[in-house]
């Protein structure tokens, strides 16, 4: 028997959307981490990462005063006007507060609501009444226990060319895209080459740590928050009874968006072009279930690193370009 034409499109819509839906599921992204005092800024364009990035928008690091954003952040939230109740009418009249006040007091005396409410009108008015007074209890309580201001906003056929040179900080050109930064977040500086190196093997064995599953490399090459989100998403793979592999990573091209120093710390976010080999197994059988394992893909990310004095580089946040 022949579906309706229009049963037959909409099974077919529903089939392709269940798909992509499981495509995006399946695939690392997102904007995740810790830029220190710049995370709520959006590094600048570089020539690896020419469009301009958005913030990052899953962190730990707390909005303070002086960052951009923090000032909307810290202020109390007001009622929008056009959402706001309206006064007057009937039951803002003076006669119907004093008709409701009256019928109140009527009934706690055990009069009923009497005097001039009577019959079916008085019964229906009397459960209107107690129904306003309910709700005015309840809206006072809440009212009381509701904060005087608003709360603060609280991964992953061509050959390895390497970082390009210079890998300097990138300036905008005049008249473009100037970050906003606040005065607090630290002072620039340039990253040398030994610096881009790094850079350059952490996103390798990151990378291949994560499809390993290998938590201790995570952990020793990443910062706690990091390490936690992308321990998230293993959860989230293996609860799905899936394994993500990730093999063949090599940088094709990089420059640093900015490079700073905050106190005994030091940030570098870096745009960095690279391709690997990306994709899904089932992980009883290992029967690939989503993406190509002969296939190469390219990806661009914003990649910032920290250190303290003595220390080596860590991941700290990720950023899609």
């Amino acid at each position: 028997m022949k579906l309706p034409k229009v049963a037959a499109v909409l099974g077919l819509s529903l089939v392709m959307g269940l798909s992509l839906a499981s495509e995006a599921d399946a695939r690392r992204g997102g904007s995740f981490g810790s830029r220190g005092a710049r995370t709520y800024s959006a590094p600048p364009p570089t020539r690896t990462a020419p469009t301009q990035t958005a913030p990052v928008q899953r962190t730990m690091t707390p909005q303070q005063p002086g960052q951009p954003g923090a000032a909307n952040a810290a202020r109390p939230q007001t009622a929008n006007p056009m959402n706001a109740p309206k006064r007057g009418g009937f039951l803002g009249s003076p006669l119907m507060k004093g008709l409701m006040i009256g019928g109140l007091v009527g009934m706690l005396l055990g009069h009923g609501f009497g005097a001039g409410l009577a019959g079916a009108m008085g019964g229906i008015l009397q459960i209107a009444l107690l129904a306003l007074v309910g709700m005015l209890v309840f809206k006072f309580f809440a009212n009381r226990r509701r904060p005087a201001t608003a709360a603060a906003a609280g991964p992953m056929s061509a050959a390895n060319t390497s970082f390009r040179s210079p890998f300097d900080v990138q300036q905008p050109a005049s008249g473009g895209y100037a970050p906003s930064v606040a005065p607090s977040a630290g002072e620039d500086f340039a990253v040398l080459t030994t610096d881009r190196e790094i850079f350059e093997r952490l996103l390798r064995e990151i990378q291949e740590a994560f499809g390993r599953e290998d938590y201790g490399a995570i952990r020793e090459h990443s910062t706690p928050e990091i390490m936690s989100y992308l321990a998230e998403e293993l959860s989230q793979n293996a609860t799905r009874g899936v394994r993500n592999q990730v093999s063949d990573v090599q940088m094709l091209e990089g420059d640093v968006a900015e490079a700073w120093r905050e106190g005994d710390l030091e940030y570098a976010t870096a745009a960095l072009r690279y391709s690997s080999r990306d994709w899904m197994v089932d992980r009883q059988s290992g029967a690939v279930v989503e993406g190509d394992p002969n296939a190469l893909t390219e990806t661009t990310e914003l990649w910032t690193f920290v250190r303290g004095q003595g220390q080596p580089w860590k991941l700290s946040a990720i950023q899609e370009a």
